[in-house]
């Protein structure tokens, strides 16, 4: 089962090594890069399933993410880390692709793998009370957090996936998306407030 993971800030080691591996692919060593594919596509792969609720469609834009890495990793200059670059080409190819698929990405009920739906840090920071939402019948629950999630544009889901699920602190989110913290804040600040009112009725 293809579950979304947390992703949390990598250690100074790690990032030191991808430098490393960076600075010999850029040299035009392809194994280094390998390597670095092999490193995040787990990693990745959380992320876009998240933001697109599809296998077929998230293994296409890791294709297409990687590839774009690849040409353009001689241009990586390391004013931010691998991690948060390879990241930020990775959200802004999947909002390209959500746009131009249409403004929400549908989520089938039916969909057993539904990484959002059965991750269970995502199901504790949509609801304030935890121990009344485990008494929920879940299929209900996962019902109703598909909707909520629909609700949202492609950029407030962005910022959930990014922060709730994959566990980026709103600096890091900034860098990767190219916009204010303040504006990240903002559009959190706007899904949890959607996401919970679609849930209060549930924990009464």
């Amino acid at each position: 089962m293809e579950n979304a993971t947390e992703s949390p800030p990598l250690p100074s080691s790690s990032t030191a090594e991808d430098r490393v591996l960076v600075e010999r692919a850029q040299a035009g060593d392809t194994r280094a890069f390998d390597e670095l594919v092999r490193k995040y596509t787990t990693k990745l792969y959380g992320l876009v399933y998240n933001m697109t609720s599809n296998r077929e469609d998230t293994a296409d834009l890791l294709q297409e993410i990687f590839a774009k890495a690849y040409r353009s990793v001689k241009r990586f200059q390391g004013k931010s880390s691998f991690y948060t670059w390879i990241y930020s080409i990775s959200v802004n190819m999947t909002l390209n692709f959500l746009k131009k698929r249409g403004r929400y990405a549908k989520i089938s009920l039916d969909d057993v793998d539904n990484g959002i739906q059965n991750d269970p840090e995502f199901i504790k920071i949509t609801t304030a009370q935890r121990d009344t939402v485990r008494e929920v019948n879940i299929h209900e629950l996962q019902k109703r957090l598909n909707d909520a999630m629909a609700k949202l544009s492609d950029d407030h889901r962005a910022v959930v996936t990014l922060y709730d699920i994959q566990g980026h602190q709103h600096n890091e989110i900034s860098k990767m998306l190219g916009v204010s913290e303040g504006t990240i804040r903002s559009r959190l600040f706007y899904a949890h407030r959607l996401l919970q009112t679609y849930l209060e009725d549930l924990v009464k």
